[in-house]
């Protein structure tokens, strides 16, 4: 009855998840597929190169929301009321503190990080358009995945899926009438990806309307103890989000040497759908961190070894589906992005997306365990596994590939960078296992 309860909970709270997830990565990808239509490849550049800023904003918002979500989480389970009622506020300080520096970069730097990040001449102003609106929109994003992951860690699992799901509806929406109607170009785009975690926070409103809250703005003192706690528990989620952007910034600039714009607008199909690929591991693993960080409050480890177990058989499943779709017809997904029928764009992004997307069992598991690490309490070895995906093996590995193989190395450097990155996350797991967690 027991193992009954916790698959039931375990598919609750995954499917809600994986849904809203999916709903969320439309952001991106409604993007792509409006900007290829109207704005051809110098857009579909432009986006691409923008793309690492979004997924550093985004990163940083599931930093404050997770790692405060989960900290929540695990004193509500140990029955700590008080101290669990202080994380939120302590939580909302550095999203104020963030706000303010991206809402300020964007205002001052925009232009600077469009060349940092590779435009040039015939890039340039769709790529600092885009960053600096996004960038002002900065604080709708960091308050949206704050609230979404208080609200799904307060048993609200389904008003998170809601809220995501129609800000995702509204940005496709958005996307299509300020981009042709009013030919607003890529500023009309950036606008419709900001206005959507704004309808998102309105729909998570009803949350505190309908007073299901356990959470809110307390009085009570700053604890900078509990912030950096705070922080540490959710540093994993940030790195994970932030080494799609590491990816995307470090293979621009390989791809640009290699095979110019191009080469970089085959890459933005490849990465785009990549990132709503990988959203639906990482709606899982959100989906499990709840029950995790409970039963481990619990010192449950029944309960956590179930919900790893069915975490993982249903990443197996979800890779199987994906790849097949994409392996046979990966030459039909490249031609809805590529509006101007360029045959060179076509042959590269199909070739590449074969090779890249193997990485995705790979990258599945690595976010599960992470998650699983970080809900558990113990963020060096969640740490750990997100570097060496994010920073520490694809950028070396990306440069000495491309540099053997070109263009092919620099597809075969992430399956690797993630396979590598694996087997060091099953030594972790299976020396907590010998522990009992």
């Amino acid at each position: 009855m027991k193992t009954n309860n916790v698959f039931k909970e375990f598919l609750h709270y995954t499917s809600l998840n994986i849904l809203g997830m999916l709903g969320l990565s439309c952001y991106i990808f409604a993007d792509t597929f409006f900007v290829s239509k109207g704005m051809g490849a110098n857009g579909l550049t432009a986006l691409n190169l923008a793309i690492p800023i979004y997924s550093f904003i985004y990163g940083t918002g599931l930093l404050l929301g997770i790692g405060g979500a989960a900290k929540y989480s695990l004193l509500r389970s140990r029955n700590e009321n008080a101290k669990a009622k202080t994380v939120f506020t302590n939580t909302l300080l550095p999203t104020l503190i963030f706000s303010a520096i991206f809402v300020s970069a964007g205002l001052i730097l925009s232009d600077k990080i469009a060349y940092a990040l590779g435009a040039d001449v015939s890039t340039i102003e769709m790529t600092k358009t885009y960053l600096k609106t996004i960038l002002l929109f900065s604080p709708a994003f960091l308050l949206n995945n704050l609230i979404l992951c208080f609200v799904r860690n307060d048993g609200n699992p389904r008003l998170s899926m809601i809220a995501m799901v129609s800000g995702s509806l509204s940005n496709v929406i958005l996307d299509y009438v300020f981009i042709f109607p009013l030919n607003g170009g890529i500023f009309g785009a950036a606008v419709a990806t900001g206005i959507a975690p704004i309808i998102s926070l309105i729909i998570l409103s009803m949350h505190f309307i309908c007073k299901k809250n356990q959470f809110g703005i307390i009085k009570t003192k700053l604890s900078p103890a509990l912030i950096i706690n705070i922080l540490s528990l959710g540093l994993p989620s940030l790195i994970t989000e932030l080494s799609s952007g590491i990816v995307i910034m470090v293979f621009n600039k390989i791809i640009l040497t290699l095979d110019g714009n191009i080469g970089v607008a085959a890459y933005g199909v490849i990465a785009n759908l990549s990132l709503v690929a990988i959203s639906v591991f990482t709606g899982l693993a959100q989906g499990i961190q709840p029950l995790i960080s409970r039963f481990y409050g619990r010192r449950d480890i029944g309960g956590i070894r179930s919900v790893m177990r069915y975490a993982i058989i249903s990443a197996s499943v979800i890779f199987g589906v994906i790849y097949t779709v994409v392996f046979l017809f990966a030459d039909k997904i490249t031609e809805v992005f590529n509006s101007e029928k360029n045959v060179r764009l076509q042959e590269t992004a199909v070739f590449g997306m074969k090779i890249y997307f193997t990485a995705l069992i790979f990258a599945g598991l690595n976010v599960i365990i992470s998650m699983y690490f970080a809900a558990s309490e113990k963020p060096f070895p969640a740490q750990t596994i997100s570097l060496l995906r994010g920073f520490l093996l694809i950028i070396p590995l990306a440069l000495i590939f491309s540099n053997i193989w070109g263009i092919i190395g620099v597809w075969l450097s992430f399956p690797f960078t993630e396979l590598i990155t694996s087997l060091t996350a099953v030594v972790f797991v299976k020396r907590i296992y010998k522990n009992n967690f």
